[in-house]
């Protein structure tokens, strides 16, 4: 399977957006096609017979040409491309508003300035100004209004009108009927010989006016992607064999030496070489505090140096940095569509050509109810221009992309946008405990021989068996040998045995640790001790058992501190209404002293890696789940929940399953997490009513339905007011989510 991302400046609506993917879905091979209004971009999952120039080829004949995103990857960014937009619609609009300005103050200063009328017939002529507004209005069509007749009309004509072709549309008939009163009024009755060129100039010049604030105010939205690639130097000073050279990023290579003075900003991921210092990493976890770091530690692309003068290995380049796969992550999400956007595509498919309908059924009303021509043209142009598919489609896309965006600098990063909307409906949160809950580091805090074995052996073979585990009671064990300067048994044939613990060979005998279920498989009698484990679980240890052959040897327990911020994450999970559980593979005692101690609602202990997944299955019967996991044995229950969560600090597997990701390994990022989805989720109804409730109420209005009734009409002039704020309220209402979670 393929994949590409389109960059598509001619979106402009919502059924921009629908035709795209239908003209991409089109094409043979293509599995999935997903079109972004607010990126302008679309992504494109194909196979087989297609290719990327007959997708391009396909996007051309719809009228949406297209370039890929890799092309372009020397180019502006989005962010810069938005900036570029927003300062053209700015010269456009002010261009307009210069070359309108007059024209209506020709044709509606009588109404405004008293004895105006009669200074410009005593003056000019009445026919002289209309010759002056239609020379001003066609500038005002041909140069600033282009865009509208150069998408639109093609569109109308290739029957897959648009947003543009209704401006194009009323703006064009609204001038050519004033062009034919004023140049050949013989051909129209007295009473049809006025001119609108007033309504053709402004419904241009209002609409350039909202495009104008949508782009900046969509800047504005994507400015937390924008500050991510801000994070990357565009250079590093790299020690060669002749010295110290600086170099573009774009050359460096894993195993190049980099410097880093104080202060300044790590260029890409690597270990550091020489030196020690601390480094800020606010902007990978949110955490304000700087961490220590020495010669192998870890520092990621983006991060801040100290005070210190250090230097570092690169390991990871390009698209492999934390940083670029952070940015890929958000993008990704910010791409997404939630199944709420189904209807809005439905309705947008269809909305202008029922509106050209309603705007034809307005005119025919109107004409036969007697009203006149005037009176019918007038209204038929207003249904056209009010209608406003834009805020449709954008009500949801802004939403998306502000609150991902607010995501990343909070430290939550949702790999799908999709998981924003499964996320606000959870109604219980599973954790698993070590790692998540817990620091991830236990230590040993009993050894009791229950042989003649003293504690100095016991530790050797159990430090010689788990020396190649990752399990974080192996490394407690592995800490305490060191501790004690202990050196490790020579143990062979070592075997993890998936949720119990191990076997290997040891002096001629086999060796078993691990926790009960591995004596049991031992063939170990334990039953003697179990009071003494009890006793240990009750105060939250972990008890773990080592046996020679059949005969039970040691009994130790690890004790893994309770993470300070858990108990309040757990209180904020219940005030917001959420059970919680914890899912653990630990022994029940020691599971039950843990959550009791942090309140937690419902247990499940003694649970295999490949019962996880169950587990979670049996927690769906009280609603939508979330998982919070950080280990490889979590990656089952990640990928089953309704939303996996995972820890930053934990293994690639784990947050490869999730969709979210706590990059501050601080389970308060779940309650956080929550919040936000629920206010991305509320924005993106609020979006989508106005959205609707705009043209529901307008489009009547317009037609005018309540001129029978005494009430008022809408001018085309007002009309394009109010379609140029709707989209400016669907974005303004979305970046206020810029604001949650302060």
């Amino acid at each position: 399977m393929s994949e590409a991302t389109f960059i598509i400046d001619a979106m402009h609506c919502g059924a921009c957006t629908g035709r795209v993917e239908r003209a991409l879905m089109a094409q043979p091979g293509v599995q999935n096609a997903s079109a972004n209004l607010m990126a302008r971009s679309a992504h494109v999952e194909f196979d087989g017979p297609a290719d990327l120039e007959s997708l391009k080829s396909a996007l051309d004949q719809a009228g949406y040409p297209g370039r890929l995103k890799e092309e372009m990857a020397n180019g502006p960014s989005a962010a810069e491309r938005q900036m570029q937009e927003a300062r053209q619609l700015k010269r456009q609009f002010l261009t307009a508003l210069a070359l309108t300005a007059p024209v209506f103050v020709l044709a509606m200063g009588a109404h405004m300035i008293p004895g105006m009328h009669h200074l410009i017939a005593n003056t000019i002529g009445i026919e002289a100004s209309w010759w002056v507004q239609m020379i001003l209005t066609a500038l005002v069509l041909a140069f600033p209004g282009r865009v509208f007749l150069r998408i639109g009309v093609p569109a109308l004509l290739r029957g897959s009108p648009e947003m543009n072709s209704l401006v194009a549309m009323g703006s064009l008939a609204a001038f050519v009927y004033s062009a034919l009163v004023t140049l050949a009024p013989g051909l129209l009755p007295e009473s049809a010989r006025g001119v609108y060129f007033e309504a053709a100039a402004t419904i241009v010049t209002l609409i350039l006016l909202g495009r104008w604030l949508e782009a900046r105010a969509k800047g504005r939205a994507g400015e937390a992607i924008s500050r991510l690639i801000g994070l990357q130097p565009k250079t590093a000073r790299v020690q060669t064999e002749n010295g110290v050279e600086e170099r573009p990023i774009e050359e460096l290579v894993p195993g190049d030496i980099l410097l880093l003075a104080p202060g300044e900003r790590v260029a890409l991921d690597g270990v550091i070489a020489e030196g020690a210092g601390h480094i800020d990493e606010s902007m990978l976890t949110g955490e304000p505090v700087p961490v220590a770091k020495t010669e192998g530690d870890p520092i990621t692309g983006g991060t801040v140096n100290g005070e210190s003068a250090l230097s570092y290995r690169v390991t990871a380049t390009g698209g492999d940095t934390v940083l670029s796969r952070i940015i890929a992550m958000v993008e990704a999400a910010q791409g997404a569509k939630l199944p709420v956007q189904a209807l809005v595509d439905k309705v947008t498919r269809v909305f202008v050509p029922v509106v050209m309908a309603l705007s034809l059924l307005t005119f025919a009303i109107w004409m036969i109810a007697g009203m006149g021509f005037s009176h019918a043209f007038v209204a038929a142009i207003s249904v056209m221009i009010i209608a406003c598919p834009c805020a449709m489609g954008l009500a949801t896309p802004v939403s998306i992309l502000v609150g991902t965006g607010r995501g990343a600098e909070l430290g939550l990063l949702f790999r799908r946008g999709d998981a924003l909307q499964r996320l606000s409906e959870v109604a219980v949160v599973g954790f698993d405990k070590t790692g998540t809950l817990t620091e991830g580091h236990p230590a040993l805090t009993d050894l009791e021989p229950l042989a003649d074995l003293p504690e100095t052996e016991i530790l050797a073979l159990a430090a010689g068996a788990e020396a190649r585990s990752e399990h974080p009671l192996a490394r407690a064990i592995l800490a305490e040998a060191e501790t004690r300067g202990i050196p490790h048994a020579p143990v062979k044939r070592v075997k993890a045995l998936s949720g119990k613990g191990l076997r290997a060979q040891a002096e001629g005998a086999k060796l078993w640790i691990g926790n009960a279920g591995a004596m049991e498989e031992a063939g170990a009698d334990i039953a003697p001790y179990a009071e003494r484990a009890k006793a240990l679980a009750a105060k939250g240890r972990t008890p773990v058992w080592m046996s020679l052959d059949d005969r039970p040897v040691a009994l130790m327990a690890l004790s893994d501190p309770i993470k300070a911020e858990a108990r309040e994450a757990i209180d904020a999970l219940h005030k917001a209404g959420k059970q919680v559980a914890m899912v653990t593979g630990d022994t029940r005692a020691t599971a039950e002293a843990v959550g009791h101690d942090l309140g937690i609602d419902r247990i499940e202990a003694e649970v295999l890696p490949d019962g996880k997944r169950d587990a979670v299955e049996s927690l769906r019967q009280i609603g939508p789940v979330a998982f919070v996991g950080d280990g490889i044995n979590d990656a089952p229950a990640l990928a089953a929940a309704d939303v996996g969560l995972a820890i930053g600090t934990g293994t690639d597997v784990a947050i490869e399953a999730a969709e979210v990701v706590l990059m501050r390994g601080d389970p308060n990022g779940v309650a956080m997490a929550l919040e936000l989805s629920r206010a991305v989720m509320r924005n993106i109804r609020q979006n989508l009513f106005w959205a609707f409730a705009y043209n529901v109420a307008l489009i009547p209005v317009a037609m005018g339905i309540l001129v029978p009734f005494g009430g008022p009409g809408l001018s085309p002039m007002l009309a394009a007011g109010a379609m140029a704020f709707s989209s400016v309220f669907v974005v303004t209402n979305a970046l206020r989510l810029r604001r949650a979670l302060r």
